[in-house]
C-alpha cells in the first residue's frame, strides 16, 4: 500500500461488497476504515471477518467519521444512491456501485446532483479493469491484433439470482445488472455505435424476474460487429455453458473465458489465448496465464482510479460520471428499442 492512499468508508455490506470490494482491497493493500449498513448485525460480522476498526450504527455517524481525504464506497442498489448523495458533505470522493440509478433520467440527476455539490464521483463498471480486459487493451493497443472488427459476447450459464433477493422487485434487471458491464465495455474498445437492436426476455422458471436473457447488438456500420447474449437459465449441468469474449481484428483474435460466471460464486480457472499474424499471414495461437480476475481484481481498478483522482485533483478518473453517463445512454436505448418492437399478442 502506498502511504498516500486515503482510507475508505464503506456504505452497504451485501454481497458485492463480501465477495468483490473487500476482498478486492485486501490484495490491493487499501484500507477500509469503516463499515455501515442498515442490517447493524450483517455490518459488525463483515466487519471482522475483513479487520475493519469501525461499524457505525448509522448513515450519518459514517458520514461524520469520514475525513477529508477519505473516499467514500457507496455499494447499494442503485435505488438508494440519490438519496445517500444528498447527505454526503461538498467536495467528498465517492465511488459509485454500478448501475448508475434504474434509468437514465435518475442517471442525469445523479451526475447533476454530484456536480452542484462538487463531489469527486466515479462510477464502478470495474469490467474494464479485469487483468484480462487489460490485457486485451495491451495488445489492441501495440497492433498485434490490427484493426477491431468483430466483438462477441457470449454468456449460457446457471446464474443464482437469489443470492440478491432485490432483483425481484426491479421492473429493469438482467441489463441494468449484468449486460450492462459488456455494453461498458464494448463502448470501452470500440467507443461509442451508431445505434442498437436488443431483446431481453424472461424465463418460464424464474417469472418474478423482469428479464434472465438477453440479445444486444451494437451497431457500428459496415465493418464491424458487437454483439452482447447472455443466457443465465442453463440447468443442465455444466457439459455445454459457456461464458466468453471474443475479440477480432485484422492481423489477430483474443479469446477470453469468464471462469468467473461458471458455478458463481465459486467460479472456475479463466483462460486468455491469443493469435497475431505475420506478414505471411501466418501464427499460432498462445496461451497466457493472467494473474487475477474480474472478481475480485477488477474492482481495486475502479477504487484505484478514485484514489489517483483524489491525490492529484487535475487527473479525471477514467470512470467519471460523464463516461458513465454515456454508458447508461445506450443501456436505455437498448431498453426503448425492447420495448418498441416486443411482439404483438
Amino acid at each position: 500500500m502506498r502511504q498516500k492512499d486515503p482510507s475508505i468508508i464503506i456504505i452497504g455490506a451485501g454481497g458485492i461488497v463480501q465477495h468483490a470490494h473487500l476482498p478486492a482491497y485486501k490484495k490491493a493493500g487499501y484500507t477500509a476504515r469503516g463499515l455501515f449498513d442498515t442490517d447493524l448485525d450483517k455490518a459488525k460480522k463483515v466487519a471482522a471477518e475483513f479487520s475493519i476498526p469501525a461499524v457505525y450504527n448509522s448513515l450519518e455517524q459514517a458520514i461524520a467519521a469520514a475525513g477529508p481525504a477519505d473516499i467514500f464506497d457507496l455499494a447499494v442498489p442503485a435505488s438508494a444512491i440519490i438519496p445517500v448523495l444528498h447527505q454526503l458533505p461538498p467536495g467528498a470522493a465517492v465511488l459509485l456501485q454500478k448501475p448508475m440509478g434504474e434509468n437514465l433520467e435518475q442517471a442525469k440527476e445523479i451526475l447533476a446532483g454530484c456536480k452542484q455539490k462538487k463531489l469527486l464521483a466515479g462510477i464502478n463498471f470495474q469490467l474494464r479493469y479485469a487483468p484480462f480486459i487489460l490485457k486485451a487493451k495491451e495488445l489492441l493497443n501495440s497492433g498485434q491484433i490490427g484493426t477491431l472488427c468483430d466483438i462477441e459476447i457470449n454468456i449460457n450459464v446457471l446464474t443464482p439470482w437469489q443470492l440478491w433477493d432485490f432483483l425481484f422487485t426491479l421492473p429493469r434487471m438482467e441489463i441494468l445488472y449484468h449486460s450492462i458491464h459488456y455494453v461498458d465495455l464494448v463502448r470501452q474498445l470500440a467507443g461509442e455505435p451508431e445505434s442498437v437492436f436488443a431483446r431481453t426476455i424472461k424465463h418460464p422458471d424464474m417469472p418474478q424476474l423482469a428479464s434472465v436473457k438477453s440479445m444486444i447488438y451494437l451497431d457500428y456500420g459496415e465493418n464491424m460487429r458487437a454483439s452482447i447474449l447472455t443466457n443465465h437459465c442453463h440447468k443442465f449441468g455444466p457439459r455445454h455453458q459457456h461464458s466468453y469474449i471474443r475479440i477480432e481484428g485484422t492481423r489477430g483474435a483474443i479469446y477470453i473465458r469468464l471462469g468467473l460466471l461458471m458455478d458463481y460464486p465459486q467460479g472456475l480457472p479463466d483462460q486468455f489465448e491469443y493469435i497475431s499474424l505475420d506478414e505471411n499471414g501466418e501464427g499460432k495461437w498462445k496461451s497466457i496465464s493472467i494473474d487475477g480476475s474480474w472478481f475480485p481484481d477488477a474492482f481495486a481498478g475502479s477504487m484505484g482510479e478514485m484514489m489517483k483522482a483524489q491525490a492529484d485533483k487535475k487527473y479525471k478518473p477514467d470512470n467519471n460520471l460523464e463516461d458513465g453517463l454515456k454508458t447508461m445512454r445506450w443501456v436505455e436505448k437498448v431498453y426503448v428499442f425492447n420495448e418498441k418492437n416486443k411482439p404483438s399478442r
